[in-house]
């Protein structure tokens, strides 16, 4: 999908197929919308069937866990089908099952209903896996980075239209934006059917499926037995608990702590995106001038655990100004970690293997956000709101020396 601009020129820079990065481009950005866009009223959606109000934040978080319990098993599968048949069936079908989860979620009327309607989501939620390998596939590999930071500064974007559009949404009830984020998937589900090329060329694909690679612990143990891989994936893995336990608490976090109604909390969401298209647009270009993949991961890390300490100082004073900094700080870490780390991962294996490698990195996300919410849900009702942030700042501290020793990727 990438080649020379000049058959004359053994130096010509490669070229990149525009329909494709346009296809690539507006995906991201639609699921960016489509995910962020319920984040405000989760909490909304399940009071009604709590009867006990202490409880509630576990249930929220359980509901994450649910989710990613199954993305952590259907990942691989969905990495090595696209490996074997091509990006785009595998990527329409993840879309499609994701506005049934939609849907579903949305009519609800049991907590049951609520918990069939993640699960039908997370069985097909490879979609981000596939979309990566999809541009991984398109774009050559000195220039991965740069376009990785292209594809977090679009989902910013959606995630900062998202929640808002979802806390407005919400006035109108609770299930409208599920409703919407339905929409909205099945229109880039559309689009891609009648105009989404194939990335991957029938001569890179794998010959044949093993049971091996459809088992997320044996991909896992393969993954990190790997030595250009290993300290990568365990210092993400430490990043992504804590991560995973914030996006579960952070709106029954803004009620209990601030008695914030959903469209301040998506108001909130949406900082996130806010530092996603400031930081790629604006900083990233100018991080990359300077410094390695490994160095702005780091960076990342480190603006990550400053957000923490300002999160839990904003639980233990009730102070909101410190939540909002602290928000912004965070998200500016996490949107430079994102692309570096995904540059690292794609550049670590070739063609053939970036659906394998990619859909193991998501197990392996979707592994740490099931633990993250069921661990951050017990300790905020046990311990306080604001001991999800600390146990994000011990974890992060831990994984900057495992990523710091990691051996060197060859780009």
């Amino acid at each position: 999908m990438f080649k020379s601009r000049s058959h004359n020129e053994q130096n010509a820079e490669p070229t990149i197929d525009k329909h494709a990065l346009i296809f690539g481009l507006i995906s991201v950005f639609l699921c960016g919308v489509g995910f962020s866009i319920i984040a405000p009223v989760v909490p909304f959606l399940v009071q009604p069937y709590i009867s006990n109000p202490g409880q509630q934040a576990i249930v929220v978080t359980l509901l994450t866990s649910a989710y990613a319990f199954c993305v952590f098993f259907a990942a691989p599968v969905l990495g090595a089908l696209s490996d074997r048949y091509g990006r785009r069936p595998l990527l329409l079908l993840c879309l499609s099952g994701s506005a049934i989860g939609y849907i579903v979620f949305g009519i609800g009327g049991a907590l049951w209903v609520l918990f069939v309607g993640r699960i039908i989501e997370g069985i097909t939620g490879g979609s981000i896996s596939t979309i990566f390998a999809y541009f991984a596939d398109i774009i050559p590999p000195q220039q991965r980075t740069k376009y990785f930071g292209w594809v977090s500064a679009v989902v910013g974007v959606g995630t900062v239209i998202g929640p808002t559009l979802g806390g407005f949404l919400a006035k109108f009830g609770y299930s409208v934006p599920m409703y919407f984020g339905a929409v909205i998937t099945l229109l880039n589900v559309a689009y891609g059917f009648f105009f989404m090329p194939e990335s991957l060329d029938k001569r890179n694909r794998l010959n044949k499926i093993t049971f091996v690679r459809l088992n997320p612990f044996a991909q896992l143990a393969n993954l990190l037995s790997m030595k250009n891989l290993n300290r990568l994936l365990i210092s993400a893995f430490l990043l992504w608990i804590p991560n995973g336990s914030l996006q579960a608490v952070f709106s029954q976090f803004s009620m209990d702590t601030f008695s914030w109604k959903p469209a301040i909390i998506g108001l909130m969401f949406s900082i996130m995106g806010v530092q996603d298209i400031v930081s790629q647009g604006l900083v990233m270009p100018q991080l990359l001038k300077k410094f390695n993949d490994k160095q702005i991961a780091i960076l990342g890390m480190v603006s990550e655990i400053i957000g923490y300490c300002l999160i839990a100082a904003s639980a233990l004073f009730s102070f909101y100004p410190l939540f909002i900094v602290g928000m912004f700080i965070f998200g500016f870490g996490d949107s430079i970690f994102g692309p570096s780390f995904n540059g690292m991962l794609s550049k670590s294996v070739d063609s053939s293997e970036q659906g394998r490698v990619q859909g193991g990195s998501q197990s392996i996300q979707a592994l740490a956000r099931m633990i993250g919410p069921i661990i951050g849900g017990q300790i905020y009702v046990l311990l306080g709101h604001a001991a999800p942030a600390f146990m994000g700042i011990i974890l992060i501290a831990a994984a900057i020396p495992v990523l710091y020793k990691r051996t060197q990727v060859s780009v």
